[in-house]
């Protein structure tokens, strides 16, 4: 089904392809799907010198003082997941994502997630809104896959941000922001609610084009059918217009002055649906057919968003800073996986093209552990055991080390930096686990010190803990 393609499950494993009947297996090499050959005095050097190379996590705050050496001032930090269930993956990003705004001077959080659900918990933790708590403003994500954004890891990390904005002036609080474009329904609202703070004639017009998608309020996927069927369901040209006449509001001297920091927010979150309508719109459009558009559309779309953030929120000519949670599907540089090769982008990929002296992306492995997931598409998430990794990948190789959890950089050219650029299977589960087909569905080639600048191995993992 098209819409595995969603959330890391699918779109990055070439060769597998989707249809209404299920999806074909993937076709590996036998000569690399357990990684290049090796003999076992060559094996052994290689676990030996990764060992030397691996920095241990123990919980104390120095662990990532090579990651923060490594990070710069750098404006972009990618920092990935090996699933979308996975509780150490959340909270070991929580921790680096606190001394990024401690230290570095980080001002915003941008997840794989949708524009409106995640900036309602942005007011909450700017200390702005109604909410009460970090629960009610999380509850927006209120569609499969809840428990991806709604679990304990973001609560805690949410309420320890909104303590700490307390301690900040208002103009240097930081903020949590949506990267997707799932959105359809709720955009093609919210953008007129936003208006009607800045611009009531304006508001009129949004709700005017934006009725185009009122019957697919319930489906957005029934818009893409309806348009792909030649009916009257494509609402391309109101999207397209809705977008540039936000995108000129913005470009206005008086929406550039500090004295309208409140209502230049409202009309950046305006535009910014506006961009998540019209790019939802063809996204929900294209999606049927075949190939890497739909996921390239996508990839693009969190580009553009990180970029447009990223300008809305700093200074003309100094941009602000921005830490990314998303999949390592999206965060690692597609050019050095099967991905590449099938012509798909990623996110990690577009930021290094366009910045590359200011982007670091950073990848995670387990071995083995728990993981929530559903069991297909829009079930219900559960506790799975996760498979020991495949002999010869990048997981099994950072397990035989016996260090345990640790971080790589990956950066240079020593003999295990050069190591980890040779191809080798990589494991990557999103929000349907499928241990029954564990090698075909979740694994992929990859040459790992191309794909990232650094990898977080957490050797057994332990599952989410979804919100009630």
């Amino acid at each position: 089904m098209r819409r595995l393609f969603r959330f890391g499950l699918a779109s990055y494993l070439t060769a597998m392809a989707f249809s209404g009947a299920g999806c074909a297996q993937t076709q590996l090499s036998p000569s690399t799907v357990s990684g290049p050959p090796q003999s076992p005095a060559q094996r052994s050097a290689l676990v030996n010198g990764l060992r030397a190379a691996a920095l241990p996590i123990r919980g104390q705050n120095k662990d990532y003082d090579a990651l923060m050496t490594l990070v710069g001032d750098a404006r972009f930090v990618l920092l990935g997941e090996a699933t979308h269930g996975t509780h150490e993956f959340y909270r070991e990003r929580a921790r680096i994502t606190r001394r990024l705004i401690q230290e570095k001077g980080f001002t915003a959080i941008a997840v794989e997630g949708d524009w409106p659900d995640a900036y309602r918990v942005n007011q909450w933790v700017r200390g702005l809104g109604s909410d009460a708590n970090a629960e009610q403003a999380l509850s927006n994500f209120g569609r499969f896959p809840r428990w991806m954004w709604r679990n304990t890891d973001v609560r805690d990390m949410l309420q320890w941000l909104r303590q700490h904005n307390a301690q900040r002036p208002a103009a240097s609080r930081a903020g949590f922001y949506g990267l997707d474009l799932y959105s359809l329904p709720t955009s093609s609202t919210a953008i007129a609610l936003h208006l009607e703070r800045v611009d009531s004639l304006a508001a009129q017009r949004a709700r005017t084009r934006m009725s185009c998608f009122a019957r697919f309020r319930n489906d957005p996927d029934a818009y893409g059918l309806a348009a792909v069927s030649g009916s009257k369901g494509a609402c391309e040209t109101v999207a397209a217009e809705q977008f540039h006449e936000l995108q000129q509001m913005m470009q206005q001297p008086a929406m550039q002055s500090s004295a309208n920091t409140a209502q230049r927010n409202e009309l950046f979150s305006a535009w910014q649906n506006a961009r998540v309508v019209r790019n939802a719109e063809e996204y929900y459009r294209i999606m049927y057919g075949q190939g890497a558009s739909s996921w390239n559309l996508r990839d693009r779309h969190m580009a553009d968003t990180l970029e447009a953030l990223a300008a809305h929120l700093g200074q003309p000519g100094q941009p602000a800073k921005v830490v990314v949670w998303a999949h390592n599907s999206h965060v690692g540089d597609a050019r050095t996986t099967t991905m590449g090769q099938s012509g798909e982008w990623t996110l990690g990929q577009l930021m290094r093209e366009r910045q590359a002296a200011h982007t670091v992306l950073v990848g995670f492995t387990t071995y083995s552990g728990t993981v929530i997931a559903a069991p297909q598409w829009g079930e219900a998430g559960r506790v799975e055991r996760v498979r020991p990794a495949l002999p010869g990948s990048f997981s099994a190789l950072f397990h035989e080390t016996g260090v345990g959890n640790f971080l790589l950089p990956l950066r240079g050219q020593s003999e295990v930096v050069l190591a980890m650029g040779e191809p080798r299977l990589e494991r990557a589960i999103g929000v349907v686990y499928l241990p029954q087909t564990e090698r075909e569905s979740h694994y992929f080639q990859a040459r790992m010190s191309k794909q990232f600048d650094a990898v977080i191995h957490m050797d057994t993992t332990t599952a989410l803990k979804p919100l009630p």
